[in-house]
């Protein structure tokens, strides 16, 4: 899942916030670029066009552990081992649920007058998605990420299920550990040892024909946000201080192009050692680049991946990601009478200008507690966008099988039926 680069909060709205602060850090543009390009790869993955794409997931897992464990361990640092987790919670919470739940309401209004099946399963899948386990229950359920996604619109909040169960635990084992000088040492022994041991379950469980239990598991996808917060530890940041920047920088270049080729070479699951390895490993370089380029962020890599168009995507990254799998199922070749590259960039451009009306009128309002956003009015705000979830949910008439429209009129009596 998408995640900002830690920035300080721009002036115009700090007045307006409590004195209970985020940890700030100097802002890192090529991370932005980064998440861009990863967002990129997986816009062309789904739209059939780039079979290595869904690697840029991976890509987000790592920024993600590496950007959330540097500032927990930096409020650690400033608040002499004391981490305040409900304001870490409460922070995650508002940067990523309102934008979250608006796309839920809205999709499941929009999937009521598309293809019947889409409908059926959103309104099965999307309580799942509001309490961020979609993983989980598509594992439960046997539902084959890598067949039947094209029958779910909210197949994608798989990954956004990964990252708010590690952002529950997590930051509950570093603040344990960070209380003393002592145990604040075990948190890269920790998170190494932690990305192990979730390898080896990977590699015990992939085996069959179905890889979307180790594809989803939150155990088994671990590793990825674990060698992110693994660099992003006093250690590993020490151990890189030492690399020169011109180094740094030809190191940066040289793991782009290494990332790069894994992608043009991987084709879906069917790869070899993927499950076995190659997701380990692809991981562990990406969590190397990231740390390198928030050392040394002004080398060739870093000037390219921190250009304003890839630093635009990367910014609105989180909306986009949300916005995209409905766009691709709702407009699809049926929907709009032809496909191929025509298609595919209809499919881009509805799924930027969602992602970037949603950045701009749901998730910078609310993150910044612009006026709307605040106190009771924020609330009634999103307790209004959870009951259009919840309403939808409740009311929307299943449809039948074979059915092949579902009657919008049939909504009032749908709660009588059921």
């Amino acid at each position: 899942m998408p995640m900002t680069t830690p920035t300080t909060t721009p002036p115009s709205h700090r007045s307006g916030q409590r004195r209970r602060q985020r940890p700030t850090a100097r802002h890192i543009a090529p991370l932005d670029g980064l998440r861009g390009l990863a967002v990129l790869g997986v816009l062309f993955f789904h739209a059939g066009h780039f079979g290595g794409g869904f690697l840029g997931v991976d890509l987000f897992f790592v920024l993600s552990g590496f950007l959330i464990t540097g500032l927990l361990l930096k409020e650690a640092g400033d608040r002499r081992g004391s981490i305040d987790l409900a304001a870490f919670w409460e922070r995650r919470a508002r940067r990523l649920l309102p934008a979250l739940t608006v796309m839920i309401a809205v999709t499941l209004l929009l999937v009521a007058v598309g293809p019947p099946y889409l409908l059926g399963f959103a309104l099965e899948d999307g309580p799942w998605a509001a309490l961020q386990a979609t993983n989980w229950h598509f594992i439960s359920e046997q539902v084959g990420y890598w067949n039947d996604a094209d029958t779910r619109v909210f197949s994608h909040l798989w990954s956004i299920g990964v990252e708010w169960q590690f952002y529950v635990v997590w930051p509950v084992v570093v603040a344990v550990l960070a209380r003393g000088r002592a145990t604040r040492r075990l948190v890269p022994v920790v998170a190494a040892a932690g990305a192990v041991i979730s390898l080896t379950v990977m590699i015990a469980l992939a085996h069959g024909p179905d890889t979307t239990r180790v594809y989803e598991g939150t155990d088994t996808r671990a590793f990825s946000l674990l060698l992110g917060a693994l660099m992003a530890t006093a250690p590993a940041r020490r151990l890189l201080a030492r690399v020169p920047g011109r180094l740094a920088g030809g190191l940066c270049a040289v793991l782009v192009c290494g990332l790069g080729t894994y992608w043009f070479l991987t084709d879906g699951p069917s790869s070899p050692f993927l499950f076995r390895g190659g997701l380990f490993l692809h991981a562990l370089a990406a969590a190397l680049l990231i740390a390198l380029l928030a050392h040394a962020p002004d080398g060739l890599a870093g000037r390219l991946l921190g250009s304003r168009p890839l630093r635009w995507l990367g910014d609105i990254s989180y909306s986009l990601y949300l916005w995209h799998w409905p766009v691709y199922l709702l407009l699809s070749e049926k929907f709009l009478g032809f496909g191929g590259w025509g298609r595919t960039a209809v499919l881009l451009l509805v799924s930027l200008a969602a992602g970037f009306l949603s950045k701009v009128l749901v998730e910078d309002p609310i993150r910044f507690r612009a006026r709307w956003a605040r106190g009771r009015t924020g609330m009634v705000c999103f307790a209004a966008a959870l009951a259009a979830v919840a309403a939808a949910c409740l009311f929307l008439p299943v449809p039948k099988q074979g059915a092949d429209s579902v009657d919008l009129t049939q909504l009032t009596a749908a709660s009588g039926r059921r």
